[in-house]
């Protein structure tokens, strides 16, 4: 699966008194589909996963999974300490129609986290998930670091699809990069080189039941659909056209004040907290970098070097508060987080004056 671009790692919105305020959740996810984003993440550390229940977080993933649009792809946070309860949790996300799992590194008992350990876990998880599964790490959360030569190891498996490493050191995604150049693997694509998951070919399918919804090679067609080349390297599905292209082991990055020197280096996008406030100024970046307009990606990410790594230090009240002040539903988070200072929700406010969401 092709994973390209711009995901916010979206919040968990709650009322005053803590309960997940479902509704605004949708209200956000349905917004986020209609911005250039590839897709969204759900139940990241900017969820807040780790402080809701085990009910709360399937009913979360469900709520997100309704309001999605269909053309986005929908990652899963399903990391949990064992390897059991990450995989129950990755079953579920697959039964109610996600496209991947993101996986943070087991972290607890950091003393017994040796290589043994982290290479068990995740080839564990992956032999059994029943979705492609993209790494996790967040040493800045966690206190542990995943070097990169076991990433490099762990990407030989054909289910561990990427990683997101959100350390910010440009140079450790260079070393990934560079480590695992080797592996290529055949990915489907829409016509245009978007991502496709079996989710959207199954509604593609369903929507064009009765009108021709059968796979269809356009080479067999002798030209017949216009504007497309008589290609067998087309497919029709439905009423989308893929194709196929190699994809390697993709790595995606955490830290927005980092994205365009770790584009450079070779990541193929970010799982953001700073998109979940700013989608558009972080696309804005990812897009002049893939067209190769190297001074218009400088330009885009300069206009975010003061607020993106403030946000980072600010943590989720700080997202939440930069949420709705550029309109989407940010509210409280759960204690033990505490609400921003009058003084702090007025540094925001001047931070991201300028920042387009």
């Amino acid at each position: 699966m092709l994973v390209h671009g711009i995901l916010p790692p979206i919040t968990t919105p709650f009322y005053p008194d803590g309960n997940v305020y479902f509704k605004k959740l949708e209200s956000n996810v349905e917004r986020y589909s209609r911005t250039p984003c590839a897709g969204i993440v759900v139940l990241g550390s900017t969820g807040e996963a780790i402080l809701l229940s085990d009910q709360e977080r399937r009913d979360v993933l469900k709520s997100a999974r309704e309001a999605v649009a269909p053309n986005k792809v929908l990652i899963a946070g399903t990391g949990i300490e064992s390897a059991i309860e990450t995989l129950r949790l990755t079953e579920y996300a697959a039964e109610i129609g996600y496209d991947a799992a993101l996986v943070r590194t087991p972290h607890y008992y950091k003393a017994q986290m040796q290589a043994a350990n982290i290479l068990a876990f995740y080839r564990t998880v992956a032999d059994r998930s029943p979705l492609p599964v993209i790494i996790y790490n967040f040493p800045q959360a966690t206190g542990y670091d995943i070097p990169p030569e076991m990433v490099i190891e762990l990407a030989e498996h054909p289910n561990l699809m990427g990683i997101k490493e959100s350390s910010g050191n440009v140079e450790k995604v260079r070393k990934m990069v560079e480590g695992t150049r080797h592996i290529q693997r055949s990915v489907t694509v829409t016509e245009t080189f978007e991502a496709v998951t079996p989710r959207m070919l199954a509604a593609a399918t369903a929507g064009s039941r009765g009108d021709g919804g059968e796979l269809v090679q356009v080479g067999a067609l002798a030209g017949s659909v216009k504007g497309m080349p008589s290609s067998a390297a087309v497919t029709i599905v439905g009423k989308m056209k893929t194709r196929q292209k190699e994809a390697g082991f993709q790595v995606l990055v955490g830290a927005a004040q980092k994205l365009h020197p770790s584009l450079d280096a070779g990541a193929v996008g970010g799982i953001l907290a700073f998109a979940c406030l700013a989608p558009t100024s972080c696309y804005e970046i990812y897009a002049a970098s893939k067209e190769g307009d190297a001074g218009l990606a400088r330009l885009k990410q300069e206009r975010i070097a003061i607020a993106a790594p403030r946000m980072a230090e600010l943590g989720i009240p700080g997202v939440k508060y930069g949420m709705d002040f550029n309109g989407y539903f940010g509210g409280p988070a759960r204690q033990p987080l505490l609400p921003l200072t009058g003084e702090v929700r007025v540094e925001i406010e001047r931070l991201l004056a300028d920042v387009r969401n």
